[in-house]
C-alpha cells in the first residue's frame, strides 16, 4: 500500500476488476498481476463480481488489496457484464479513483471500454505499462497490433485500462483487507446479454496458457476438430500447452479461453509450435517474445514462415504423427541410468 508523505494527500485508491477461473473458481493471475501495477498508483481495491469467499479475499489481500467489494444484488449472475459495469460505475462516481483497471480479454475489454462510456472517461486498450506520473499516470499502449506504442499521460481524470498482463510478473504484497458489500443498481434486464446457463470448464492440469513454457497452436489448416487432437497430443508430449487461432476457436475445435492473438491471449514461451496456422497480422502479434518457434504448414508463402526459426513445409497430418512418434522413441531409449548420468556430466 502506497503511504503519503506527511502532509501530502492521500493516495487515491484504484479500482481492479477481479477475475476467477471458470474451471475451480479461483482468482485469475491476471488480477494479481493488475494488483502488482495498481500499487504503482496509489491504493489498490478488488472488485469482484459475486459474493466473495474467504480464499478469494485471502489471495487478493496478499496482493496489496486493502479493501475486497463483492456484490450481492439480485441479478448479478444472470447479467455478469451489467452488473460488473454498474459496480465499477458507481464506485468511481463515489470514490473518485485515479484509474480503473480490468485485464484483457473478452470480459475486461468490454467491461472497461462501457465503464469509460458510461463515465466520460479515458478509455486505453492494450495497456502493455503504466506508472505513476506526477498528477496522473502515465500509460503506455500498443496500437495497430503492437506497433508503434503510444505513452499518454492523465491529468484530472480517471484513466480506464484494459491491461495485457502476460508479461508482468505478480510480485506480493501482503495486506490486511477489508471486504465490503458494493451497493449497485440492479441491472437493467432489458438491455445487455442475459446468461442463460453455464457450464464449468475441465480442470487444467497444466500452467495457464499465458505462463507456459511450450504452446503448441492450431490453425485452420488442421483441417476438422478431430484432427486438432493432435494438437493435444503434441502439447501432452512436451508438457506443453495447447492453443488456437481465432479461425479455429470459431469453428469450435478450440476453446475460446485458448485462442492466440490481440484478442485473445498474448503469450511470451520458449517454444512455440504452429501447426496449420497461416500467421495472420493479428496472430503474429501475440508471440512477439516466443524463445523458438517452430511452424508446419503445407503453404511455403504462409506468413508465419517470416517469423519462424524452424519452417517445415507439410501436411501435420504426417508430421506430426512422424514427430510424436520419434519423441516417444527417443524417450524410450533414455534409460534411468543413462539419465543419470547425463546430469552428472
Amino acid at each position: 500500500m502506497i503511504v503519503p508523505a506527511s502532509g501530502a494527500a492521500p493516495a487515491r485508491p484504484v479500482l481492479v476488476l477481479a477475475e476467477r477461473r471458470g474451471y475451480d473458481g479461483r482468482v485469475c493471475r491476471s488480477t494479481f498481476a493488475l494488483l502488482t501495477l495498481a500499487r504503482r498508483l496509489g491504493v489498490p481495491a478488488a472488485v469482484l463480481d459475486s459474493v466473495a469467499d474467504t480464499a478469494s479475499v485471502a489471495e487478493l489481500g496478499r496482493f496489496g488489496a486493502g479493501t475486497v467489494y463483492m456484490v450481492t444484488v439480485p441479478g448479478a449472475d444472470e447479467f455478469p457484464i451489467a452488473t460488473r459495469v454498474e459496480t465499477l460505475v458507481a464506485l468511481a462516481r463515489r470514490d473518485r479513483p485515479i484509474a480503473i483497471m480490468a485485464a484483457v480479454g473478452r470480459v475486461g475489454q468490454e467491461v472497461a471500454a462501457r465503464v469509460a462510456v458510461r463515465l466520460g472517461a479515458r478509455f486505453f486498450d492494450d495497456v502493455i505499462d503504466i506508472r505513476a506520473a506526477g498528477a496522473g499516470p502515465a500509460v503506455v499502449h500498443s496500437m495497430l497490433a503492437g506497433s508503434p506504442l503510444v505513452e499518454s499521460r492523465v491529468v484530472g481524470d480517471i484513466a480506464v485500462c484494459a491491461v495485457r498482463t502476460d508479461a508482468v510478473e505478480p510480485r506480493e504484497s501482503p495486506v490486511a483487507s477489508t471486504l465490503r458489500e458494493a451497493a449497485v443498481p440492479t441491472p437493467d434486464r432489458r438491455r445487455g446479454a442475459r446468461l442463460v446457463s453455464r457450464v464449468r470448464a475441465a480442470a487444467a492440469p497444466r500452467p495457464e496458457l499465458t505462463a507456459a513454457p511450450v504452446i503448441v497452436a492450431g490453425g485452420r489448416g488442421i483441417g476438422s476438430r478431430r484432427s486438432f487432437e493432435l494438437v493435444h497430443q503434441l502439447a501432452d508430449a512436451l508438457g506443453g500447452v495447447a492453443g488456437g487461432t481465432h479461425t479455429a476457436v470459431e469453428l469450435g475445435w478450440c476453446d475460446r479461453d485458448a485462442r492466440i492473438d490481440i484478442v485473445g491471449h498474448v503469450v511470451h514461451p520458449q517454444l512455440y509450435i504452429a501447426l496449420g496456422v497461416s500467421g495472420s497480422v493479428r496472430h503474429r502479434a501475440a508471440i512477439p517474445d516466443a524463445g523458438t518457434v517452430l511452424a508446419v504448414d503445407n503453404d511455403p508463402a504462409a506468413p508465419i514462415f517470416s517469423i519462424a526459426d524452424l519452417a517445415v513445409v507439410g501436411d501435420v497430418h504426417q508430421v506430426v504423427p512422424e514427430l510424436l512418434m520419434e519423441i516417444r522413441r527417443r524417450r524410450s531409449t533414455v534409460t534411468p541410468r543413462s539419465a543419470t548420468l547425463r546430469r552428472n556430466r
